[in-house]
């Protein structure tokens, strides 16, 4: 079961679980509350989200924790990516917050694409009933971008331009950007890059 209400992740973790025979069934489907995320690290959210489900339904609940880390801006929003494109309203408008980070890094001066060198983190936390848990971490470096460019994925990716790519993580397929399959060694995405680690853990893939 998929501790998540997100709905660009769902749609990310069905694409990477389909070639292993799993269905994704998620914590909205079921109907359970979005626990509310007090830590100040991913693996902290993670587990928070992970447990809350694993407790509720008895199962073993895997989650992900994941946001957009900005060099120039000491690692921000980091755990508070998803914050910082909340409006008053709980409504969520990320080319607000891609705004944002852009207003700050030109106020900070960060001008060049070494100046606004970023990576996007997800961790994954598989919780069982009793509070065990794991933890799978994937980091994708690159640099920020501006304009925004492409309109596929979802965040902030249409300002991520992964290094080794000349496309935004928001003008790449769902395929190109996390399409990693058992075998592959190469996985592109962050949320790929975990998963891949717990696939080698938990789903024999060596």
């Amino acid at each position: 079961m998929l501790a998540s209400h997100n709905k660009g992740k769902l749609a990310e973790f069905a694409g990477l679980l389909a070639p292993f025979g799993y269905e994704v069934r998620s914590a909205a489907e079921l109907g359970l509350p979005e626990p509310e995320e007090t830590g100040t690290e991913f693996e902290q959210n993670a587990y928070i989200k992970a447990l809350a489900a694993a407790k509720a339904t008895g199962l073993p609940a895997l989650s992900d924790d994941s946001g957009m880390c900005a060099d120039a801006l000491d690692g921000a929003p980091g755990v508070y990516t998803a914050d910082w494109a909340t409006l008053p309203d709980g409504r969520r408008d990320f080319r607000i917050a891609m705004e944002k980070v852009e207003h700050l890094l030109r106020e900070k001066g960060a001008l060049t694409p070494e100046e606004r060198r970023a990576r996007f983190v997800a961790v994954l936390c598989l919780c069982f009933p009793d509070g065990e848990a794991e933890y799978y971490r994937g980091e994708v470096e690159g640099r920020l971008i501006w304009p925004p460019r492409g309109e596929l994925g979802f965040g902030y990716d249409p300002v991520f331009q992964p290094d080794g790519y000349d496309q935004t993580f928001g003008e790449m397929t769902a395929e190109e950007k996390h399409g990693w399959k058992p075998g592959d060694r190469q996985a592109l995405s962050h949320r790929a890059r975990a998963f891949r680690k717990f696939a080698e853990a938990r789903l024999g893939v060596s």
